[in-house]
């Protein structure tokens, strides 16, 4: 069974899966010695991706033991094509390298973890009224609700924004519309 490679680059890859597309650019044919390459990058990374000729078109593969290796973030990611001394950059965007279930350790994004710890700590101080205290002349004092509240808030619309939502409740701010005849 050949499974259908699409027509458009990937937004994610699993770490050990196979993933496969294919692109089409008339002005470049592959069949008149026009080379493509896919570059991701991040600040800690840097893979290049191969794309064989496949008539006109390219077809991309990356195997299951080379995406296996790919480190989970946010990539940027650009398409070159070369024939002879000529390289033109004809796409890029955006890619996520996803965390593998089998991975280890936490793989929450920062402000993640940040609004986490803070509703925890408003949890626990839900119960609590005491603001500082002084025991054998050391002092503690906690940091005001208001600012942890105004601090949620903030980590609160980083999180949206990373999941692709518009406000800490998760209302994507999108209009749907449909028109039938």
């Amino acid at each position: 069974m050949t499974i259908e490679a699409p027509n458009t680059e990937p937004n994610s890859i699993i770490p050990g899966d196979t993933v496969k597309w294919a692109r089409r650019l008339s002005i470049y044919p592959a069949s008149a010695g026009w080379a493509l390459s896919y570059e991701l990058l991040n600040a800690m990374h840097r893979y290049e991706i191969p794309a064989t000729a496949h008539g006109d078109a390219f077809r991309v593969v990356v195997s299951a033991q080379t995406s296996q290796g790919f480190v989970p973030g946010s990539y940027d990611w650009r398409a070159r094509v070369t024939n002879a001394d000529e390289v033109y950059t004809v796409a890029n965007g955006r890619m996520t390298v996803a965390p593998s279930f089998g991975a280890a350790g936490d793989v929450r994004s920062h402000a993640r973890r940040t609004l986490d710890v803070i509703e925890a700590v408003l949890e626990g101080r839900a119960t609590s009224a005491t603001a500082e205290y002084e025991i054998n002349g050391r002092r503690l004092k906690y940091i005001p609700l208001n600012e942890l509240h105004a601090m949620r808030s903030k980590y609160q619309r980083e999180v949206a924004a990373e999941e692709g939502k518009s406000g800490p409740r998760g209302v994507s701010g999108r209009i749907m519309v449909r028109f039938g005849v």
